[in-house]
C-alpha cells in the first residue's frame, strides 16, 4: 500500500506552480572557484554564517588555499583563513565545520612540511581551529607523532571530516595513519585501513620538532575509538574498515538504566560468512576519560598495530543486513538531535535504497521511505527531530517521519534538476537549508527557508 500510495505521488507532476516549490536565493557568484560546503557543519551558531572551502576539481582539498564564509542575508563574503602561495599538491585547507557554540571553525590543513615531492595525502594531514575571537590565529588540533617511542593523546597519520559535538567539547573524525601505511608499503600486506577518532580539550600535547617537519604539537588530546583489522573473521563483528560516522544526539543518547552516553554511529565494513565485504551500521560508545589504555593495546599504538582505543569504548553493530536479500548501508549515519534515532541508506526489499532508522540498541529497525527509485542522500534531520530532508529525482525533499497520514508525510521542495542539489545542511534554528548546486562548471551555495 505504501508504494502505491508513494507512485502516485510521485508519477504526479511534483507541483503545478511555481509558488509551491521552495523559494530558493543563491548567495554566492564568483564563478572562478568552488564554494564547497562538503555535507558538513556550515552554519554558524547565530545562523547568519555559511562556511566553505574553495577546492578545485582537479586538485581537489589540496588546492583549496583559503576557507571562506557568506552571510547569508546580505551575500557579503569574508576569508576566514588563507594559506600564502598555496600550490595543487597543498598543503591545502578543506571539509570545514562551525562549532555550535563560539566562532570557531575546524577543518582539514595538509601538514605545512608538504612538497610537490610529498605531497598533501590522507595520511599526512591534521585538524586547524580558527576561532574568528582570536584574531584568526591557527590552532593545530590533533597532535601528530611519528618518531618512535609514540607519545599518548597523538595520532600518527592524518584526521579528516571533523565535526564538532553537540557542547563543542569534541570533535570526532575519520582517520588514516602513517605508520601503517609505511608499513603496507614495506611489507606488500594491506595495514592503510581508515578509522575514527575523537580529540577532546583535556590538555595540549606538546611535541620536539622533527627535522623533516612531520611531527606537531596539538591543543586537544586525541585517541582512536574504534578498531579495525585488516583480515576479519568471516560471519563476526570484526571491521576492516569504519567510515560515515558521526556523533550520536547532540548529549549523547539515553540508555536503557537512564544514563546519558557520548557515541559515534558509523559504517563499518565486515566480512559475511562466504567472506565478502558487507557495510553494516555500527556504534561506538566513547567513555569520559579517553586518557586510559584499553586492554587492546596502548592509545599511542606501536610500529606495527594502531593506536588502540581507550578503557571502556564499547563498539557494537547494529545492523545485520548481510543476512538478509539485500545487503550493505552507505552513506553517512545520522542522529536525531535526542540520539535515539540513527538514519542511514539501505535497499529495501525491492533493491532501492531508501532511508532506515534504528536505535542505538539495534532496535526499532524502520523503513522511513517508500521511493520508486534510490534516493540521492545527503539527507539531515530538522533540529525538532521530526522531518528528515535528502535528495531524491533532482529534488530535495522532506519527510514528516511521524506525520499520522501517511500519503502527506513527503514534500517537494525543489524543482527537479540536472545535476542534483547536493551537501544540505540545516540552520540550528531549523528556518534556513542550505545546499549547492552545480552552476555551469561551478559550485554555488543556495538558501531556502523551511
Amino acid at each position: 500500500m505504501k508504494y502505491l500510495l508513494l507512485s502516485l505521488i510521485f508519477s504526479l507532476p511534483a507541483c503545478s506552480t511555481k509558488q509551491d516549490y521552495m523559494t530558493e536565493k543563491q548567495i554566492t557568484n564568483d564563478t572562478t572557484y568552488h564554494h564547497d560546503l562538503d555535507n558538513n557543519d556550515n552554519f554558524s551558531p547565530d545562523n547568519e554564517w555559511l562556511v566553505y572551502d574553495t577546492r578545485t576539481d582537479e586538485g581537489g582539498i589540496a588546492a583549496s588555499g583559503r576557507i571562506e564564509k557568506v552571510n547569508i542575508s546580505t551575500g557579503e563574503k569574508k576569508v576566514v583563513y588563507e594559506i600564502p602561495n598555496n600550490q595543487a599538491w597543498g598543503p591545502g585547507a578543506g571539509a570545514v565545520s562551525y562549532s555550535p557554540i563560539e566562532n570557531a571553525v575546524v577543518f582539514i590543513h595538509g601538514l605545512p612540511s608538504v612538497t610537490e615531492a610529498n605531497p598533501y595525502q590522507q595520511w599526512r594531514r591534521t585538524g586547524v581551529i580558527i576561532n574568528e575571537n582570536l584574531a584568526g590565529k591557527r590552532i593545530f588540533m590533533d597532535a601528530r607523532d611519528i618518531t618512535p617511542p609514540y607519545t599518548k593523546g597523538a595520532l600518527r597519520g592524518g584526521t579528516h571530516r571533523h565535526e564538532w559535538s553537540g557542547d563543542g567539547q569534541w570533535i570526532g573524525y575519520t582517520y588514516n595513519d602513517a605508520e601503517m601505511k609505511a608499513l603496507e608499503d614495506s611489507t606488500g600486506e594491506k595495514h592503510n585501513l581508515r578509522t575514527i577518532g575523537v580529540s577532546k580539550k583535556i590538555n595540549p600535547v606538546v611535541l620536539e620538532k622533527d627535522a623533516n617537519g612531520e611531527n606537531i604539537s596539538g591543543e586537544w588530546y586525541s585517541v582512536l575509538v574504534v578498531r579495525v583489522t585488516p583480515t576479519p573473521t568471516a560471519g563476526s563483528d570484526e571491521i576492516s574498515h569504519a567510515a560515515g560516522d558521526s556523533w550520536v544526539g547532540t548529549k549523547g543518547y539515553t540508555k536503557p538504566d537512564g544514563t546519558r552516553q557520548m557515541a559515534r554511529a558509523f559504517i563499518g565494513t565486515i566480512k559475511d560468512k562466504n567472506g565478502k565485504n558487507v557495510d553494516e551500521v555500527f556504534i561506538v560508545d566513547i567513555p569520559e576519560e579517553i586518557d586510559v589504555a584499553g586492554e587492546s593495546g596502548p592509545l599511542e599504538g606501536t610500529a606495527t598495530t594502531m593506536p588502540m582505543p581507550p578503557k571502556g569504548t564499547v563498539q557494537r553493530r547494529l545492523t545485520y543486513t548481510a543476512d538478509g536479500g539485500q545487503p550493505g548501508c552507505v552513506g553517512i549515519v545520522r542522529s536525531s538531535p535526542d540520539g535515539q534515532s540513527l538514519a542511514f541508506l539501505a535497499k529495501d526489499n525491492k533493491g532501492i535504497l531508501q532511508i532506515f532508522t534504528i536505535n542505538p540498541e539495534g532496535k526499532n529497525l524502520t523503513q522511513v521511505t517508500y521511493h520508486t527509485s534510490k534516493l540521492e542522500g545527503f539527507f539531515r534531520w530538522h533540529p525538532s527531530g521530526r522531518t528528515i530532508y535528502y535528495v531524491w529525482n533532482g529534488s530535495i525533499m522532506s519527510c514528516e517521519t511521524s506525520h499520522e497520514a501517511f500519503e502527506k508525510r513527503f514534500r517537494i521542495l525543489t524543482r527537479p534538476t540536472v545535476p542534483s542539489p547536493s551537501n544540505l545542511v540545516i540552520s540550528h534554528d531549523g528556518k534556513t537549508i542550505a545546499f549547492n548546486r552545480l552552476i555551469g562548471e561551478v559550485k554555488q551555495i543556495f538558501i531556502g527557508k523551511l
